[in-house]
Formats: structure tokens, C-alpha cells, sequence
């Protein structure tokens, strides 16, 4: 796998000449939607295949599986149009698969029951677990369901995708409450409560286990997560429930020195099963125009807590979202915007921007003028970025990566982790 970043005089059917592709094969790659006008610094995923098949008459998927010992599952991670036919056609060709020489990885995602479903259905053979983003945690130890789950927990699990409550304190449209937070961590009688409530609904739902996000974790309450996590840990383990732990580093880069809360992870990590490290894309935007993730930032926090946490207990987040600010920029006032990574490279092409990189963070950036004359800036996440997490993953043996949300297909992101890596499934 390679990726290819766009030149000035580039089209289509000069990228694939070079590479070997069918323009087609390009485009469904890479999920392009304008196909005759490239964006300089703009990038494309090349991904080789190791083993095709070409479809005969009276053909089916589970035949060509059979065929060649692989699953269904993997069969549509490699062919995601798939996902979006009710045939296959003789004469077409398939990929069985690439060279995942990389190794096994566990991978993560978010969602609300409220996924569109074919896009949901088009993930599901890139996942490990699904956290489903549908419960609230009150001071009182009640927990808030806010939609009907049961549909996207049993698509899950007929992917072989383990779904996983995620429970917050905060409410969906990621409105934090730290007071909330803390009255549960001081009360025992509410955290008993929400153990109790915790088990009923995954019980009843049937869920693998949970996900409970804590989001303010320093020193000086550190010792009140702790316990908190180990009385989740110690009632769900005894029914036979994983616990994952998902935590936001807060992790900043301010004049090239990387900043982190510096706590001690070790009990933690003995309580969860995992930690996903990752950020909370539903949070307002309020910092200054920087990039959206900072590998030399990311590396710098892996190195501090593989001082706590063996690396095949470490999940790292993957950023999918990109953010376009006004200039000159004044906190709270200045308007952010976020934007999709379509949304992007659709903003790139009207305003004719040149798409630049930050080698340090390893995050694309343009800048543009709307109406009259109002300058914008915009970072985001693109393959190259992608594929520098996950170099890290690979560099530190680390368990696999999380994405905070797939209501959006990126079939670059996913092209990514499939042609280099196998995705570990175990519900199969």
C-alpha cells in the first residue's frame, strides 16, 4: 500500500497508468465523487491486491469463500461495493486478498443506534467492537436510554462485531457535566446503583460488555476513578463482561512542547480490559487554529504511558473529521465550522485551494478567502495522516485503533487498515 499525493498536471488516467489501475478502480477506492478536477497536495490510497478472482456463472460469496478459505466477512472488507449490491455478476473481478504481512489488529468504533444502516452494514466487516453511543449516567446512578439499540446490536453481531454500552455523563450532543462526574465518583450508593442498571441493560440487550468513558482524569482524583473502575470491573467480570476503559488525554501541542495530564494509568490498566486513548470529536471547537491531531504529540504520549500500560493493551484514536476557522481568529467569537473529510476536499475544489502538509503533525492544511475577502483556514485528517497512526501502531505493537465515528464511510481510512493489516473478529 502506498499513497500517492497529487501533482500539479495529474489526472486520473495518469495516476492510474502509473500504478497499474483501472481509472474505475481509482475512483472506488478512494470514494471520489469529482472525477475530472484533482486538488494539488490532494492524496489517493494505492492498494495492490494479492488475490483476485473473476466471478462465474453460478457463483456465490459463500462459495468463493469456500473456495478459498477466507470468510464472507473478510470477502466485503475487501470489496466494499459490494455492501450496496443484492448480486454478483459473471465476469467481475473481486479481491480475496492483500498481503496483511502487518498483522493482527483490533479495531474500534462509535456509533448512535441511529446510523444509517447500509453504512453501518458497509463498517461492520472493518470492526472488532461497536461502542454504541446511547446512555447517560445521572448524579443519582440513573442511566438514560435515549433510542432503541436493538436493531444495531444484532446487525453487529451478524458481522461477527462485538457491541460494546459506552456510558458517559454527558449527554449525546457532548454537553460535559464534571459535576455530575464527581458526585458519582464520591457517592458509593450511585455507583452502586449504576452497576445495577449497567448490568440490566446489558443483560437485556445483549451486549459483550462496556465502554465507560472518563473524561477528567488527573492526579489529585485520579485514586476516585480508580476505585470506581475496579467495582465496575470486579461485578462485571463475574458475569462474564468485558470492561474497556475510553479516556481523553487532553493532549496539546503549545511552541513544539507536548502537553499531557502526567498520571500513573497502572491500576487502571489492571481493571480494563483496554484503554482507548482518543478525542472527543462532538466537543466544541474552542482552541486556536492548529492541526486536528499531531503525530509528534501522539508519539510523545504513547512513550510516557507505555510506562504504565503494556502496548497489546493500548487502543489509539484515529481523528476523521476536519475543522474550517475564520481569520483572524478570537476565541468563542471567530466561527469554527467541522467538516467531514468529503466536505473537505469539496470546500479544496470550490475555493481552488493547494492542499499543504505539517510534517511535524503530519495533518494536511489550505487556507481560502470567502465573500468579501473574510480569510479561513482549515486542518484536517487525510491518508497520509491515517497512515502515520497507523505506523505507530505497528512501531509499538500496539493493539489497535479506535474511531470515534462511522456515520460517514471513509473508504480511504478503511482501505488503509485492511490492505496492510488483518482485523481481528472475535465473535467468529
Amino acid at each position: 500500500m502506498e499513497i500517492y499525493v497529487v501533482k500539479q498536471g495529474d489526472t486520473l488516467q495518469s495516476i492510474a497508468d502509473k500504478f497499474g489501475f483501472s481509472v474505475q478502480k481509482l475512483i472506488q477506492d478512494n470514494g471520489l465523487e469529482e472525477t475530472d478536477y484533482l486538488i494539488i497536495g490532494q492524496t489517493l490510497v494505492i492498494a495492490h491486491p494479492q488475490q483476485v478472482y473473476t466471478i462465474k456463472q453460478g457463483d456465490t460469496l459463500l462459495d468463493i469463500a469456500n473456495k478459498f478459505n477466507v470468510s464472507i466477512i473478510q470477502i466485503l472488507a475487501n470489496n466494499p461495493e459490494l455492501s450496496d449490491r443484492e448480486y454478483i455478476y459473471p465476469g467481475d473481478t473481486i479481491i480475496i486478498s492483500y498481503n496483511t504481512d502487518k498483522g493482527k489488529i483490533i479495531t474500534h468504533g462509535n456509533t448512535d443506534p441511529n446510523i444509517n444502516k447500509d453504512i453501518l452494514r458497509k463498517t461492520l466487516p472493518y470492526l472488532t467492537y461497536l461502542s454504541v453511543l446511547n446512555f447517560t449516567a445521572t448524579k443519582e446512578g440513573e442511566i438514560i436510554t435515549y433510542y432503541d439499540d436493538n436493531e444495531v446490536i444484532q446487525i453487529a453481531k451478524d458481522y461477527g462485531v462485538a457491541p460494546l454500552m459506552m456510558l458517559t455523563t454527558a449527554t449525546l450532543q457532548g454537553e460535559a457535566n464534571i459535576l455530575t462526574t464527581f458526585d458519582i465518583l464520591l457517592n458509593e450508593d450511585f455507583q452502586n446503583r449504576i452497576i445495577d442498571n449497567i448490568l440490566r441493560i446489558i443483560e437485556t440487550k445483549g451486549y459483550y460488555g462496556i465502554n465507560i468513558s472518563f473524561q477528567y482524569i488527573n492526579i489529585s482524583n485520579l485514586h476516585f476513578y480508580e476505585n470506581y473502575l475496579t467495582k465496575i470491573t470486579n461485578r462485571l467480570s463475574e458475569e462474564g463482561y468485558q470492561v474497556f476503559l475510553n479516556v481523553n488525554p487532553n493532549v496539546s501541542l503549545v511552541n513544539n512542547e507536548v502537553f499531557f495530564e502526567k498520571v500513573d494509568y497502572t491500576r487502571l490498566n489492571q481493571s480494563a480490559q483496554n484503554i482507548i486513548f482518543t478525542t472527543y470529536e462532538w466537543a466544541e471547537r474552542i482552541m486556536a487554529p492548529s492541526p486536528i491531531s499531531s503525530f509528534y504529540s501522539m508519539e510523545n504520549f504513547i512513550n510516557y504511558i507505555l510506562n504504565y500500560i503494556p502496548p497489546d493493551k493500548i487502543i489509539i484514536g484515529i481523528a476523521t473529521i476536519g475543522y474550517d476557522w475564520e481569520l483572524p481568529y478570537a476565541p468563542k467569537i471567530s466561527n469554527v465550522n467541522s467538516l467531514s473529510f468529503e466536505g473537505v476536499i469539496d470546500l479544496a475544489r470550490s475555493a481552488g485551494a493547494v492542499i499543504n502538509y505539517d510534517e511535524v503533525s503530519q495533518t494536511p492544511y489550505f487556507r481560502y478567502t470567502f465573500g468579501n475577502n473574510l480569510e479561513h483556514v482549515v486542518w484536517y485528517i487525510n491518508s497520509r495522516s491515517i497512515n502515520a497512526t497507523m505506523e505507530l501502531v505497528s512501531k509499538y505493537n500496539l493493539s489497535g485503533i479506535s474511531v470515534w465515528n462511522i456515520r460517514v464511510f471513509n473508504p480511504q481510512l478503511w482501505l488503509i487498515i485492511s490492505s496492510q493489516y488483518e482485523i481481528e473478529k472475535i465473535l467468529y
